[in-house]
């Protein structure tokens, strides 16, 4: 029987995993009740910039000119950054499971995520992130973004571990397809529980 390696790195999606999601639809439909905005053309124009900012070719400021005060609004731009960032909100199991692992297991922890500068920062130091996560691969730092395999790969570069002593963790099942055909075992997150069994599955159990 093959023996399977042991997980030494565990790769985390931010948004849908350890956090709610930074800025999507659910939350630009709020904002549209909450300010008076057409949500139809926020939604059309979030689509056509939201690649370039998450990838940090745009700035909050750039991306919201072209997605909200490409006309004069009532409201100030600060004012409307500051809803978008409280739309974040901890995962607390999520947090701590994780946090347990590293210590229990001694194991690496990165964030591979879609997310654009100034939200990312927002979120990694608000919720303390960067006090259990060794390093973050973001689209925004690093100018990919998932799919595209290379973000992976830079992760494993950066990691120096090999894609099968990794465990990835998503919400979103095509990037963890992507994942996967790259070799590294992955569990597409729906719930803690679900992602707890599935993570003793591969020898990573909590042991109280």
């Amino acid at each position: 029987m093959e023996k399977v390696a042991p997980v030494a790195t565990l790769f985390l999606d931010i948004g849908g995993v350890l956090l709610s999601d930074g800025w999507d639809h659910q939350s630009r439909a709020l904002a549209a009740r909450v300010f008076n905005l057409d949500l139809a053309e926020i939604n059309d124009r979030h689509h056509l910039a939201d690649e370039t900012y998450e990838m940090g070719k745009l700035t909050i400021e750039e991306y919201l000119n072209l997605v909200v005060f490409y006309q004069e609004q009532t409201f100030s731009l600060m004012e409307f950054q500051k809803f978008m960032f409280e739309q974040s909100q901890p995962h607390l199991l999520m947090i701590e499971l994780v946090r347990k692992l590293k210590a229990q297991y001694g194991l690496k922890i990165a964030v591979v995520s879609n997310e654009g500068r100034e939200l990312n920062s927002y979120r990694i130091n608000k919720f303390k992130l960067d006090e259990f996560v060794d390093f973050f691969v973001s689209s925004c730092f690093v100018h990919l973004r998932k799919p595209d395999s290379d973000i992976y790969r830079m992760a494993l570069d950066i990691a120096q571990v090999p894609a099968e002593r990794v465990v990835y963790i998503d919400d979103q099942p095509a990037f963890v397809q992507v994942a996967e055909g790259l070799g590294i075992r992955s569990i597409l997150h729906k719930d803690y529980m679900s992602t707890c069994a599935k993570l003793a599955s591969f020898g990573l159990e909590i042991k109280e």
